[in-house]
């Protein structure tokens, strides 16, 4: 136990190195935060694309934009992605910037292939009504499809959000200091790996815990509005 207390003692507490998994975890949330906000942007945008396309036929050239967009981020590994960002398309450019559009970029292409399936769920007979409504095309996907397809794709976009948040930390790569990253300087400095690394695979549940429930929070209250 003694030898315990000591290991966390060379880990967390000498040198206020409690301070350097801080900044890590701020770094890891606004890569996340940062990413997610591009990803469900892009995701939208792209399922809207697509879903209109194929009940309308509208935007040809867009939608074949789309799909490779879609076949490229989503057929390609985010660490190969992430490299060629920072040392091809992004170069000089800050490491947190290219974190945040690269893992921003390729969640949207996962976003929008669950929006659309969440789109595709809405019974057509709907879109028939708000038109005899005299309501637009416009009108109808962003009141009446919508908000029901986004309904049907929050449990799935959960999910989505939380391998995002486990996946940036391979950001330490391009030399960003996130979490995982401050444990490795840690573990070089006290030679041992056990509390860093166990430290911060708490601090990535605590986070995943917490996204979970505000999330199943917002199913439930869209689930009682309804009613």
């Amino acid at each position: 136990m003694d030898n315990f207390f000591e290991k966390f003692y060379e880990a967390v507490i000498i040198q206020d190195r409690w301070k350097w998994y801080l900044s890590g975890l701020g770094k890891t949330l606004l890569i996340s935060l940062g990413a997610i906000a591009i990803g469900v942007f892009l995701g939208i945008l792209v399922a809207l694309i697509t879903y209109i396309n194929k009940k309308f036929g509208k935007f040809k050239i867009l939608r074949q934009i789309c799909n490779v967009y879609l076949a490229i981020f989503r057929g390609t590994p985010v660490y190969v992605q992430l490299l060629i960002m920072y040392l091809i398309v992004l170069v000089n450019s800050p490491t947190l910037w290219t974190a945040i559009l690269t893992f921003g970029i390729n969640s949207g292409a996962y976003v929008a292939e669950i929006i659309r399936s969440g789109l595709e769920s809405v019974d057509g007979g709907q879109l028939e009504a708000g038109s005899a409504l005299g309501l637009n095309r416009f009108k109808v996907m962003i009141r009446i499809v919508l908000p029901q397809g986004f309904r049907v794709a929050l449990p799935p976009l959960c999910n989505e959000f939380i391998a995002l948040i486990k996946e940036t930390s391979i950001v330490g790569t391009i030399g960003e200091v996130d979490l995982t990253k401050v444990a490795a300087r840690i573990v070089a400095r006290t030679y041992e790996p056990f509390v860093p690394y166990i430290m911060i695979a708490l601090m990535y549940l605590v986070i995943v815990i917490v996204l979970t429930k505000l999330l199943k929070l917002l199913e439930r209250r869209l689930a009682r509005s309804d009613r």
